[in-house]
């Protein structure tokens, strides 16, 4: 069963009609605001913190934890990254201006947020509660099973909801979602599945699966806008460029959503309908 292009349309204009009510709302400025205080770092701090604490996700300073209202837990153990020492270069021409260079390089400590208590940091994903409606996930395990992808669960040790390896032909859910949530994140990662064997660009990547993973949930009773809504705007840092990917990217989507669903009914029994061919062809 291939659900038709209205409705299709209709569930994709509620996509892109939240995310811009979220990112034009104050929720999504103050969300803006407490990640500016978490530094994108080197390359090679960002190693240091993985080697340290491989499930790290916000990490930063104590005087920056305690200017979000929260406190470093006594006892905790830093993880090291390097800050550059600088120093002023004066110079003789006074028609250039002052500059700074670096002169060296200090261990400063730095902790990841579970290491931490206190105020709550805002949030613009909710994950998703509530059971799966129509008993969709094992089928979806079987539409895995049909393009060759084995479904496992899986306890990931940071807040990872699942993900997609074409290199082991395997799809990984969380085994703490609730039962709607992992529903939408097999749907998700069986867009990767089908869609992504070659994508570089992974905000594009996301964009892409979260908004199969939106029309698909959609059909199975199950309302994933607390959650897809923020994922969008997180990965595209803003309304209206995420509006525009989707636009772009909406035949690709809808295939995509067309190939899972056609196939999931297919399993059901109920359906003389073939399913569309791989949605990169």
């Amino acid at each position: 069963m291939l659900i038709n292009n209205s409705r299709k349309d209709e569930t994709l204009d509620r996509l892109t009609n939240g995310i811009a009510q979220l990112t034009s709302s104050e929720k999504w400025t103050t969300w803006l605001r407490v990640q500016a205080r978490f530094h994108r770092y080197s390359f090679s701090n960002a190693l240091l913190v993985a080697l340290q604490c491989p499930a790290a996700t916000h990490v930063t300073g104590f005087h920056t934890w305690r200017r979000l209202g929260r406190t470093v837990r006594r006892g905790e153990s830093a993880l090291w990254i390097l800050a550059p020492v600088t120093r002023r270069l004066v110079s003789d021409d006074d028609t250039e201006q002052n500059t700074r260079v670096v002169t060296a390089f200090r261990a400063v400590p730095v902790f990841d947020i579970p290491q931490t208590t206190g105020q709550d940091l805002p949030e613009i994903c909710a994950r998703l509660s509530g059971d799966d409606p129509v008993g969709a996930y094992a089928r979806l395990v079987q539409v895995a099973s049909d393009i060759n992808f084995a479904v496992q669960d899986h306890v990931f040790e940071d807040e990872t909801n699942g993900d997609c390896s074409h290199q082991s032909r395997r799809l990984r859910v969380s085994t703490r979602l609730q039962p709607a949530h992992r529903v939408k994140t097999l749907c998700h990662e069986l867009a990767h599945a089908l869609l992504h064997t070659d994508r570089t660009d992974r905000a594009l990547a996301e964009l892409e699966a979260e908004s199969v993973a939106f029309i698909v949930s959609c059909e199975l009773r199950i309302q994933s806008d607390a959650w897809s809504f923020g994922y969008f705007a997180s990965w595209s840092g803003g309304g209206e460029p995420a509006i525009a990917a989707i636009k772009a990217a909406g035949t690709r989507i809808q295939r995509t959503a067309d190939h899972i669903l056609s196939a999931l009914y297919l399993e059901e029994g109920d359906s003389d309908e073939q399913p569309v061919g791989d949605a990169d062809a």
